[in-house]
């Protein structure tokens, strides 16, 4: 894993220019193996699962109403995680969606095979206004060559918004950051900080790049336009009284050992092919921006889709270091073709000007051009 991954942040506070959060290492092993060492060998899993117990005492329900919320897609984390809490912790959760850009079939498929196949579960899915959500998406391609942002922010939001509607304070998330490398010490805690959904300061936050006056004034999108995007106030979560958690503190999650209990609980789908920029079919399925998220994360910081997915499957003993150098090599940084020309028609723009922004996020010490083309200055080790 290269030294350039960018770690979990305050998304709400990220320009172009923005300092960002990257990846630590200790004596040449990166936070996240280290934390996968630590697991391993001195982690007692039964001890953790009694704290667990103890914390769903205190939520479940008496009358058989909803006492937890999942957040999800569908996917093969989400399926798990509330299977979990069903049918290990005595739960009754509800689930509650953020939905994508713009959903492929098998996405579509198992998100309607989660809430109606085997358990089923109920669900709110929440569609953001069409024209608002592309509008702030293009944007965020042009600022930050980070497309995907705006979802983030609705993802992380949306369900914070809901739990403080429906008076639900236990909401279970999947893997702790500190898997993929988190803010020091998160590999501690099974409570998600405060500083990921609450922000009192409404004048420091952008989006898209962009402080909400700037939106409204120059693009004519209102702070109530964006109300389940931005985070709660601090008066907000406080009242609520929200309690959100990681599974993955309290149990050993493994996202491949994931997919197939998906695929036995409710006839998960993988994508019908190789998905662009990596090597597996199960990961990230249900959006067709999915891909050109990964790849604009190789273009800024030469970490791409195979990279962020061999090197966790190295960690859980699913692939080698040698596989994962292969892999790396062969996939990483892959161009998204598949969806192509309908996602610059979502963004309204161009393939000339897609590239041209694109290329100038590029830093001279990941990337020299040679007639024409794109090179790394790095490779897999």
């Amino acid at each position: 894993m290269s030294n350039q991954k960018v770690t979990p942040s305050r998304v709400q506070n990220d320009s172009k220019t923005s300092a960002k959060n990257t990846l630590k290492f200790n004596g040449g092993t990166c936070d996240p193996c280290q934390y996968n060492l630590q697991k391993q060998q001195d982690i007692d899993w039964t001890e953790r699962r009694k704290q667990l117990e103890e914390i769903c005492d205190r939520y479940r329900s008496k009358d058989g109403s909803y006492d937890c919320i999942v957040p999800g897609s569908g996917g093969k984390d989400s399926v798990y995680q509330s299977y979990f809490l069903k049918n290990e912790m005595g739960m009754n959760p509800i689930t509650v969606t953020w939905a994508p850009h713009m959903y492929t079939e098998y996405g579509w498929r198992n998100f309607q095979r989660w809430i109606s196949e085997g358990d089923g579960f109920s669900n709110f899915l929440y569609t953001p206004n069409g024209r608002i959500h592309r509008s702030l998406t293009s944007l965020a391609y042009k600022n930050l060559l980070h497309p995907f942002q705006p979802f983030i922010f609705g993802q992380r939001n949306y369900v914070m918004h809901m739990a403080r509607q429906l008076n639900i304070g236990l909401i279970v998330f999947g893997e702790n950051p500190a898997d993929y490398g988190g803010f020091k010490n998160e590999e501690t805690q099974w409570t998600m900080d405060p500083m990921y959904y609450v922000e009192d300061n409404r004048e420091s936050i952008l989006v898209s790049g962009l402080s909400l006056n700037e939106l409204q004034e120059d693009h004519h999108i209102t702070e109530n336009d964006l109300r389940y995007y931005l985070p709660l106030t601090s008066e907000q979560a406080g009242d609520a009284n929200l309690n959100p958690i990681w599974l993955g503190y309290f149990t050993d999650f493994h996202p491949q050992g994931n997919y197939y209990f998906a695929k036995e609980k409710i006839k998960f789908e993988p994508n019908n092919q190789r998905t662009e920029g990596t090597y597996s079919r199960y990961n990230s399925l249900d959006d067709k921006l999915d891909g050109l998220h990964y790849w604009t994360g190789y273009v800024k910081f030469g970490v791409g889709r195979a990279m962020h997915e061999a090197c966790q499957e190295v960690r859980n003993g699913d692939l080698t270091r040698d596989e994962s150098i292969a892999l790396i090599r062969k996939y990483d940084g892959e161009f998204p073709q598949r969806y192509f020309s309908e996602i610059i028609e979502y963004l309204k723009i161009d393939s000339d000007e897609f590239f041209s922004i694109a290329d100038s996020f590029r830093s001279d010490h990941l990337f020299t051009q040679m007639n024409g083309e794109w090179l790394p200055r790095f490779e897999a080790k």
